[in-house]
Order: structure tokens, then C-alpha cells, then sequence
């Protein structure tokens, strides 16, 4: 970044970036525009789709408000507390600094993107304070944004929405394509291969960006999450609030429910069960109910913004499903399409569609069926459109700032900050993902 076309080029996002809001509406305005644009829908039809697709994830939403909350109770009870603290006093300079945040977060993200996006945002201000005790100069900023870089392989991992869709017995594709097992998918070698590589470059890479020590912007704790968990008590003269055998019971509980519906029907994961874990855990590591109680409380700062927005991206996919823009963006990649590059071409049109609808889950019911037609026709194995879709769609959450908001609460930053170095990062997994959906294809 110090080239000064970098630098300006970095000063230019942090002054016009817009706030994650307003970046939903833009592309609400853009969406609209696209679809009176590119198909036949009228004003008041694409006004219709947009209006009766704004609550169209209201279940979904409850769902992710949940993900986030548990995730980060979880990644704020004492033992992961402990942890965090052990492994971010670990670097010994700035560079080890920053690749720690990558490989921490890429961790958590492969075992559930919430807890990605939680632990990363508390692993860097753990590690940025750790730095300013050794007198370790880095960019915090720079250190945020290699937390959200590392959150760039969470489709690839356990909680991925694509792969675990197609996975589960009944999905509504299942008569085109049968069950794919997570073997065919998330659990190959080559998909393996890429997410080495990806946290490696991403490794060499966040260092190499980082400015010099006289323009690095330090960590200020008066700026990040610092709220108490301390729990309201009240009156009685044994609270039960403080007993911790009702949070482990609880916790048990779930952990059982889990584990026999695993013994029962094998190993599964859905967002559900990722919820459930992540409550269970949290339960059993919390030191009371209303130290947890506490901990939720202390997250719903993180969940409120995204709450309000997911209306605007329903509304969108709304747009996109009613009017059909989404089939007419695919069918121009589809067109140009051959049996080598098709999931080249629908990693592309993921990485477009997700700046719409920022949703693996939304977006794979819009876009898989259309791209899978594609692959029949043009006898490409299913597990490849599978994979790159999954990779587009992670791949632009590096600059769609709607997952940015849990991060940014934690770290205590706003996105323009960070998003210059998350465009670079976009540029390096970009080559990455497109070279390896490539070698997919002609495999």
C-alpha cells in the first residue's frame, strides 16, 4: 500500500464507502433498476415482488439473530475468554501478528461462520492489546480487516449452506441430482487444497500490506466492546440465576438432544443444529444462567443492525425471483458456458448475486436450480456447481459489508477502515477460487 495510487485508491473507499445500510438501499435501488432494465416487469409488478419478498426470511433471520447471539456468548465465557488470550499473546512481531488473526478466524469459520465472525473480531482486539503491551506496533485496522480475510473460507467448512443443502435427504433438487454427501463436497482433498492455500496467501499477503509504523493506527480499548456480563440479580436469598447445575443441565440437554439425533439418523448439520451447539456450549462453559443472560445481553448490540436489514435483501430477492432478473444474469454466463468453464461461470455470477442477496442459503435456492439445469445439459458433475457457488458466494462477502456489522461491533472500527484492505483480498482469493472451480471443471 504504499504506492500512492494504493494510497489513494485506500483513502478514496474510506471517505465514500457507505455505511452497511446504506449499501443495502443502493443495491435495492440498483436491483430495481436492473429488473425494469433487463425484463419485462413494469414498475408496479417489480414494486409487488420487492414489497412481498421484504418478509420472506423472517424465519431465517430468527435463525441467524440466534447464530450470532450464541456464537458470541460463547466466544465471551471465561475458558474461551482464556483461550483467545493464550493464542493472542503468542506473536513476537507485527507480521505473525496478523497472520494469527487470518488462521484463527479461517479456523472458526470452518466450524461455524457466526463463531468466525465473533471469535476473529475478539481474537484481534486480543491480539492488537497483547502488541501494545509488547510495544509491537501494528495497523489496527489492517489487523481487523486479516480477521474478516480469514472469515472468506466459512463456505467451504462445516456450516456451508450449499453443501449441507444438497446433503439433506428431501432438498428440493433431489430429484435432479440425488443426495451429494459432504464427501463429494466439502470434505474432498481439493477443496482442502484450496483452503491451505488460501490462508497461507492470505497469510503473506495482509503483513505485506500493512503501512508504515509512522501511519499505523494504533488499538484504543476505549473504542471496542467492553460491556459487563454481570447479570441483574434478584431478590431472592438463593438465586437460582447464580446456580450453574440449571446452565449445565440446560446445556446437557441440548448437547444430548444433538447427539441422539445424530446417534439416530447419523451425522447431519443444519443452521438448527448449529444453534443448538453453539447454546449448548456456551450453557456449559457459562459460570451461571445469569452470567449467560449476561453475555446475551452484551450481544445484541451486534445483531440489531443486521436484524433491520435483512428485509431490504429479502426485498431484493424478491426482485430478483419475481421478475426474473436472477435467470436472466445467469443465462448470460450459461450462454457463453462450455463444459470446462460453466462452474468458472457460476463462481462469477455467485460473487455478482451475493451483493444482492448476502444469503448462501437465499442465494443458492435462486441460483443453484438454474446453474444445475446448465450442468445437466452440459454434462458437468453437480458437486462442481455445488463448490463454485459456494466460492462466489464467500468470496464478495469480502467487500459486501453486511457481514462486516457483528466484526465491526466487536472491534469497535467502521467498515471504511477496513474495506480497502478487504479489496485487495478480494483480488488475491479471487484468482485462487476461480483457478481452482477451473481445474474443477476441466477435471
Amino acid at each position: 500500500m504504499e504506492s500512492r495510487l494504493s494510497r489513494a485508491f485506500a483513502a478514496l473507499l474510506e471517505r465514500y464507502f457507505p455505511d452497511p445500510f446504506v449499501f443495502a438501499v443502493l443495491m435495492s435501488v440498483i436491483a430495481f433498476v436492473l429488473a425494469l432494465s433487463l425484463t419485462d416487469a413494469t414498475v408496479a409488478t417489480t414494486l409487488l415482488a420487492w414489497g412481498n419478498g421484504l418478509p420472506g426470511l423472517m424465519a431465517f433471520t430468527a435463525q441467524i439473530a440466534i447464530t450470532l447471539l450464541t456464537a458470541h456468548a460463547l466466544a465471551h465465557t471465561d475458558r474461551i475468554q482464556s483461550a483467545l488470550g493464550a493464542i493472542g499473546s503468542l506473536p513476537r512481531n507485527a507480521a505473525s501478528a496478523y497472520a494469527l488473526v487470518v488462521v484463527g478466524t479461517a479456523g472458526c469459520s470452518l466450524i461455524a461462520w457466526s463463531l468466525g465472525l465473533v471469535a476473529g473480531a475478539t481474537l484481534a482486539r486480543t491480539v492488537a492489546a497483547h502488541c501494545a503491551r509488547k510495544q509491537i506496533v501494528i495497523h489496527y485496522p489492517l489487523l481487523v480487516a486479516s480477521a474478516y480475510s480469514g472469515f472468506v473460507v466459512w463456505h467451504m467448512g462445516y456450516s456451508g449452506s450449499a453443501p449441507l443443502f444438497v446433503a439433506t435427504e428431501g432438498h428440493s433438487l433431489e430429484a435432479a441430482i440425488g443426495v451429494l454427501p459432504v464427501t463429494s463436497t466439502i470434505l474432498t482433498w481439493e477443496n482442502g487444497a484450496v483452503i491451505l492455500i488460501t490462508v497461507v496467501a492470505l497469510c503473506l499477503l495482509c503483513p505485506w500490506l500493512r503501512p508504515r509504523d509512522a501511519d499505523a493506527l494504533p488499538f484504543n480499548p476505549d473504542t471496542t466492546e467492553e460491556s459487563s456480563a454481570e447479570h441483574r440479580g434478584g431478590s431472592s436469598t438463593v438465586r437460582l440465576e447464580d446456580q450453574r447445575g440449571l446452565s449445565l443441565l440446560l446445556g446437557g440437554a441440548l448437547w444430548g438432544y444433538v447427539a441422539l439425533l445424530w446417534w439416530q439418523n447419523g451425522f447431519l448439520l443444519t443452521l438448527d443444529l448449529v444453534n443448538w451447539t453453539l447454546l449448548g456450549t456456551g450453557l456449559l462453559f457459562a459460570r451461571s444462567l445469569g452470567h449467560y443472560a449476561g453475555l446475551i445481553y452484551q450481544a445484541g448490540a451486534t445483531v440489531g443492525a443486521i436484524i433491520i436489514q435483512y428485509p431490504f435483501y429479502a426485498g431484493m430477492l424478491g426482485i430478483m425471483t419475481g421478475t426474473g432478473l436472477v435467470n436472466v444474469l445467469a443465462d448470460w454466463f450459461v450462454a457463453v458456458a462450455t463444459p470446462a468453464t460453466l462452474g468458472f461461470f457460476a463462481f462469477l455470477a455467485a460473487g455478482l448475486i451475493n451483493l444482492f442477496i448476502p444469503s448462501g442459503g437465499g442465494q443458492w435456492a435462486v441460483q443453484g436450480p438454474v446453474f444445475l439445469e446448465a450442468a445437466a445439459r452440459l454434462d458437468v458433475a453437480p458437486p462442481v456447481i455445488v463448490m463454485a457457488i459456494a466460492y462466489g458466494d464467500q468470496w464478495t462477502n469480502l467487500i459486501q459489508p453486511f457481514w462486516t456489522i457483528p466484526l465491526l461491533a466487536i472491534a469497535g472500527i467502521n467498515v471504511r477502515q477496513i474495506i480497502p484492505y478487504c479489496f485487495a483480498a478480494l483480488a488475491l482469493t479471487g484468482l485462487i477460487f476461480g483457478g481452482a472451480v477451473l481445474l474443477m471443471g476441466s477435471g
